[in-house]
């Protein structure tokens, strides 16, 4: 019989541990139990007490908001109760239902639960955004029914990350016969990552050439991470830095290709070499070309504007000359008469 139960339970839950919470708070509100049903009870019992002392976690994105979950459609039933979030010890959300409908909330740093929550059974908590220094907080929902009676029904932890920048890797050669460093430096990210480097993607660097430092930010608490690799290797080796950050499941590399030796640096600075030469003269003969084109340019405008002058000013002589013809034709006729 007890097995028969247990086994309809969890093949009818589509989410067994959500549902396996809200059975935990009905079975834990309901004191008082049928002595037929006595060995159910106690199984399941250890089994709520086992849930109710579980805690799911949730994985906030710093800067975006983020929701903790929690489902109780038994509150349908209640009237005249309230609901509690706390944050460890300090309370973040409070809200009154009452039978007329009203909803009295109050809540820190614009915490929320949904407005149709008693008509759907979730109270999830909705933070506005979510910030490092919440990391690793467990937050619990508490109804307080009755006589001021307590009942915890979710308890929620909170895991908070970030995504480091790409890594910023920096080779400096060294004399021949020394050593070369590396420096690779990434920022912006949450929790502490995991940073190491390969050489020639295979081989792990020698114990004691590598030094990295994390920084944490006063004001936003992210990592900016500086780490320095100092090592004894041909100019032809390529170098990783990896910056793992397992909270966001993310893994950022950068890579430093060495340069290939003696006869290839040959050919390709000759081939620059000629490469530049070919291109200085292109750009010298286009320099050439456009400067004797605005000089025949400049030509032609000064014959146009001469050939405009000598136009105008034989205009002017005709002009002159029709007017002294006129004159000339009117003292005339004045000497005529």
């Amino acid at each position: 019989m007890i097995f028969g139960v247990m086994d309809v339970f969890w093949v009818n839950s589509t989410n067994s541990k959500v549902y396996l919470n809200v059975f935990c708070a009905q079975m834990c509100a309901r004191r008082r139990m049928p002595a037929a049903l006595w060995h159910t009870g106690l199984l399941l019992s250890f089994l709520c007490m086992c849930a109710c002392l579980g805690e799911d976690c949730v994985l906030g994105i710093v800067g975006r908001p983020v929701s903790l979950p929690c489902f109780y459609p038994d509150l349908l039933t209640l009237a005249n109760y309230s609901i509690e979030w706390r944050r460890e010890d300090e309370v973040v959300l409070r809200s009154v239902w009452e039978e007329d409908g009203n909803i009295q909330i109050w809540s820190m740093n614009r915490a929320t639960v949904h407005t149709d929550a008693t008509q759907t059974g979730n109270f999830s908590l909705e933070l506005p955004e979510a910030d490092p220094k919440q990391d690793n907080v467990s937050y619990s929902f508490f109804i307080i029914s009755g006589e001021n009676q307590r009942s915890l029904v979710c308890k929620v932890c909170l895991r908070i990350a970030a995504s480091f920048s790409f890594p910023d890797l920096h080779r400096e050669e060294a004399v021949e016969g020394q050593e070369t460093s590396f420096h690779c430096q990434s920022s912006g990210g949450y929790p502490q990552p995991v940073v190491y480097w390969l050489i020639n993607d295979t081989d792990e660097p020698p114990e004691g050439s590598v030094r990295t430092l994390a920084a944490s930010l006063t004001d936003s608490r992210l990592y900016n991470i500086t780490s320095h690799l100092t090592v004894n290797i041909s100019r032809d080796s390529s170098v990783t830095c990896i910056i793992e950050n397992p909270s966001m499941n993310e893994t950022q590399t950068s890579t430093s290709y060495g340069t290939p030796s003696g006869p290839v640096v040959s050919r390709a600075s000759e081939a620059m070499w000629i490469f530049s030469t070919a291109l200085c003269a292109v750009v010298g003969v286009l320099v050439i070309v456009g400067v004797w084109y605005q000089i025949h340019l400049d030509r032609i405008s000064k014959r146009k504007k001469k050939e405009y002058q000598q136009t105008q000013r034989g205009y002017k002589r005709r002009r002159r000359y029709k007017e002294e013809a006129e004159m000339m034709r009117q003292e005339s006729k004045e000497t005529d008469v």
